[in-house]
């Protein structure tokens, strides 16, 4: 497993710019349907203007109201969120000026939100009424009407097939080009990996092993030998009064500590296992593992879109000369940040508040913001410690659902740290109880909750136990 510090850096750079490459090769298959798209589109709406401009009459009274509706709406939205923008910048500024503002800054951030979404549904209750009321059906033929209209959708349909076969043809040509790059990195990856008699092994679907971890300072035996096997696509949950060691465990396994001794396995996003510890801390995302803190530590200076693009710099490979003269490959990683920021903020619930900056948002939302950073990285292990703090229990309830879904839908393996036990024992396939560093129990949620030594932990001895 040795190897020099210039060998390492270069195999993770190649791991990066295949991942980078994948992602750009389906950046521009999306793009290639979306043209196509975007195009039939704009040929169904030059024709029914045509149409309707030689026939105003024709024009259905439900269509046009929702075009005015819509159109309107959008403006209103586009002149309120200038003025939470605003805001939220002159709370930027106030809190980076006297940080013990930030409180009565986001409660007022909060207040204008709430004043927002109030105007917008007195305003879009208004409006439809007015709309209603001026809008009715006008005179015309319904049978040469109908016949223009399928006239114009045939038409439609021809030049969308016409659009769909040059997009395969414009994507085949993608797809050859692409391929051949994505397969001369991988060829390089592979003769940069290490051969399967140094691989240290793991069971068959065994993501991550902890086998007699130790983390001492000083006397203090902050975890004493703890074990412990995470499966791949569960939900594990680590449990343990307060001051047991369960984030002393997240930081050795992220390696913001360097453990005493002990033996951490992971199987990496290539299919690799490694020894965790022999990886440096700002690597270990580049492997697979993300974490949030128990803490909400997003950058509230920022918008919510800058923090998932800030999450997503280590997947940068451009040197300091393309990131100076902004070069081709530079331009081409910040749109695959781009595009899966968006896409990211889209799966998290997070689209309408891209733009605003993160100080002044609710709580229960920048929890969500430090959970859709962590997919930034395609994690193979997501590391989340006490997420659920701070919530209520409807944020709670959400919360439990999210993480299924992203287990679900992103394929990756979750490992829990909460003092919520109705949240670990809802979602957790298996629960590791631990008591002073040790470990007290592992098994079901079910069997975890009958487990004697786990009762004594939490709820402490009877006092006839104590006599005896």
């Amino acid at each position: 497993m040795a190897r020099t510090d210039r060998a390492y850096r270069k195999m993770m750079r190649r791991k990066t710019m295949l991942c980078a490459e994948k992602d750009y090769r389906d950046i521009l298959l999306r793009d290639c349907q979306e043209q196509a798209r975007k195009k039939t589109d704009a040929y169904r709406t030059q024709l029914m203007r045509e149409l309707y401009t030689a026939h105003p009459d024709w024009i259905p009274a439900e269509e046009a109201g929702k075009i005015v509706f819509d159109s309107r709406m959008a403006q209103f939205d586009a002149d309120m969120a200038f003025v939470r923008k605003q805001a939220s910048t002159r709370a930027a500024k106030a809190i980076s000026k006297d940080p013990a503002c930030a409180e009565r800054e986001e409660e007022k951030l909060q207040q204008l939100q709430k004043e927002h979404e109030e105007l917008r549904n007195q305003y879009s209750c208004r409006l439809q009424r007015e709309i209603s009321a001026q809008l009715t059906d006008m005179p015309g033929d319904g049978a040469e009407r109908e016949a223009a209209v399928s006239d114009i959708e045939r038409k439609v349909d021809a030049f969308r097939a016409e659009q769909e076969k040059a997009a395969q043809k414009q994507m085949e040509t993608i797809r050859q080009a692409e391929d051949s790059k994505i397969q001369k990195l991988s060829d390089a990856l592979g003769k940069l990996q290490l051969t399967p008699a140094d691989r240290p092994g793991l069971p068959e679907g065994v993501v991550l092993r902890v086998q007699d971890l130790c983390m001492y300072f000083g006397g203090v035996h902050a975890v004493d030998g703890l074990s412990f096997d995470v499966k791949k696509g569960e939900i594990f949950g680590l449990i343990g009064p307060n001051g047991a060691g369960k984030t002393t465990v997240f930081n050795c396994i992220t390696q913001f500590y360097k453990p005493t001794s002990g033996t951490l396995l992971f199987e990496n996003k290539a299919g690799e296992v490694i020894s965790l510890p022999e990886e440096k801390v700002h690597d270990v995302v580049l492997q697979g593992i993300v974490r949030t803190f128990q803490n909400v530590e997003v950058i509230r200076e920022v918008s919510v879109l800058d923090n998932l693009l800030i999450a997503g710099h280590r997947q940068f490979t451009a040197g300091i000369l393309s990131q100076a003269l902004h070069l081709p490959t530079l331009k081409k990683q910040e749109r695959i940040i781009r595009e899966k920021a968006l896409r990211v903020l889209e799966f998290m619930g997070l689209t309408e508040y891209r733009d605003w900056y993160a100080a002044g948002l609710p709580y229960g939302i920048l929890k969500k913001i430090e959970i859709a950073r962590t997919l930034m990285c395609d994690p193979q292990l997501i590391i989340l410690d006490e997420p659920a703090a701070g919530l209520n229990d409807t944020e709670t309830l959400e919360l439990a659902e999210l993480i299924r879904r992203i287990r679900d839908t992103m394929g990756c393996t979750i490992l829990l740290v909460e003092h919520d036990m109705g949240l670990v024992m809802n979602i957790c396939q298996t629960v590791c109880a631990i008591s002073f560093g040790k470990l007290l129990a592992i098994g079901t949620p079910e069997e975890i909750q009958k487990d004697p030594q786990v009762q004594k932990a939490y709820l402490g001895e009877s006092d006839e136990e104590v006599e005896k």
